[in-house]
């Protein structure tokens, strides 16, 4: 349970009668609005450095509060809905317009003030806002901007903001929007327009990637405004993120990670989230209630989308037009290495910084680490696990001095038998890989 949760809301504020408790009516919809949010995982720390001029709350680099939910999602506070009353029908969603469910909508002082509220005891350090789309983008949109500009203006506060563009708003909102949060994000939800058409037909691809495109030229300008005046205001600084949803679709992960690429590569996204289905809906077009949510699927697209990110490698390297999924036995990496054996063994002294980073058991910080280190001396086999190598794995794939300390059966097969212990293969976190 939340932070939140744990402290049943009970909230009490200063007015002309005294102090008083939350009301039941606010308390209702706090229930609601913060229960229909939790199926969006596109939430981070915030990465940034937001100056305190004289109000209250801090951005500072080390990012907002988190917890866990239930699932064991991480995510952040106050993390809620401006309203989940929504116009579109989108199959998968929860909150689409034809499902009987119990529809609440705050208004942006109720935000602001909720928010303000939850910090100053000390619940939250940051507010992720997100909505449908209640009457149409543009209404919906000017009440996110509302809110940014209470907390920014009235309530002068200073800590991380991460909000929703809503495609179709206004780009001038959007824009209004950006020089008030840290970070914004537009919900990409399906990787394919295939399955946009099937599940999300009021949200074609070109509409979401509209305000994409719009925030990341923003951006840019923002940034090259800093070059000239040195006091201009940043634009999202955090940067733009999006989700999409695993595995309520026949989409292959190659199709999820070929866009994934293309959003980084054409709008400078910062992060792609991926967030495994969860069968909250029945009906012909949608797995079954029974089908278990592919947490593991989507832990592999995490790895992968780390080996795009950092390792330097492309979609089309980590999954090929004959594997269309990933391995959930081994890691993407692995398999790769697995794929390509004729690279391998490689020397460790010799081979380049991006060389290394190919090789399973290295990460980014190992393979640093040998750079430095090999500078002074040749690095020999037992150097390795103190520089951070994971040897179970490196040994197949490396050799120290021209020596080779795998065992003498040089093939994917075997490497496989030896690394597999049963159960489904480990090796990455979504936080390092090696």
């Amino acid at each position: 349970m939340n932070k939140i949760t744990e402290a049943n809301f009970i909230i009490y504020h200063e007015s002309k009668e005294g102090v008083t408790m939350l009301s039941n009516e606010t308390f209702e919809k706090l229930t609601i609005l913060a229960d229909a949010a939790k199926y969006d995982v596109s939430c981070a720390s915030s990465g940034v450095n937001r100056k305190n001029q004289g109000g209250i709350g801090n951005s500072a680099a080390m990012g907002i509060c988190h917890t866990w939910a239930s699932d064991g999602r991480c995510v952040s506070l106050l993390k809620v809905l401006m309203t989940n009353n929504c116009v579109y029908d989108c199959v998968y969603c929860i909150n689409r317009q034809s499902n009987d469910i119990k529809r609440a909508s705050f208004t942006p002082e109720e935000v602001a003030k909720l928010t303000i509220e939850f910090y100053r005891r000390n619940y939250i350090e940051g507010l992720f806002l997100s909505s449908a789309v209640e009457d149409n983008p543009n209404s919906t949109m000017e009440k996110i901007v509302k809110v940014l500009q209470l907390m920014r203006n009235v309530y002068y506060f200073s800590g991380y903001i991460h909000v929703k563009a809503i495609p179709g708003a206004d780009p001038l909102l959007i824009r209004e929007a950006g020089y008030l949060a840290d970070r914004m994000s537009v919900n990409m939800e399906l990787a394919t327009e295939e399955g946009l058409k099937l599940l999300a037909p009021q949200k074609p691809l070109k509409k979401l990637l509209l305000p994409m495109n719009d925030i990341k030229n923003e951006i840019i300008h923002a940034k090259e405004n800093k070059g000239y005046f040195s006091h201009a205001p940043s634009f999202v600084p955090a940067g733009q993120s999006t989700q999409m949803i695993v595995g309520a679709t026949r989409e292959t992960d190659r199709a999820i990670l070929f866009r994934s690429e293309d959003l980084y590569n054409s709008f400078k996204l910062k992060r792609v989230y991926y967030s495994a289905y969860m069968p909250v809906n029945s009906g012909e077009l949608l797995p079954s209630v029974q089908t278990e949510p592919p947490l593991l699927r989507e832990h592999r697209l995490y790895q992968a989308d780390w080996l795009l990110r950092f390792y330097k490698f492309s979609a089309n390297e980590i999954l090929t037009d004959s594997d269309l999924n990933l391995d959930l036995d081994f890691d993407p990496k692995m398999i790769w290495a697995l794929r390509n054996m004729e690279d391998f063994p490689m020397e460790i002294n010799k081979v380049s910084y991006n060389q290394l980073l190919r090789i399973p058991g290295i990460g980014i910080t190992s393979a640093r680490r040998i750079i430095n280190q090999r500078n002074l001396k040749l690095i020999d086999y037992d150097s390795l696990k103190k520089i951070g190598v994971v040897i179970k794995r490196a040994r197949f794939f490396v050799t120290c001095n021209g020596k080779y300390y795998g065992d003498k059966t040089f093939t994917p097969e075997y490497i496989k038998a030896r690394l597999f212990d049963g159960s489904p293969y480990h090796q990455m976190t979504l936080s390092e890989v090696v």
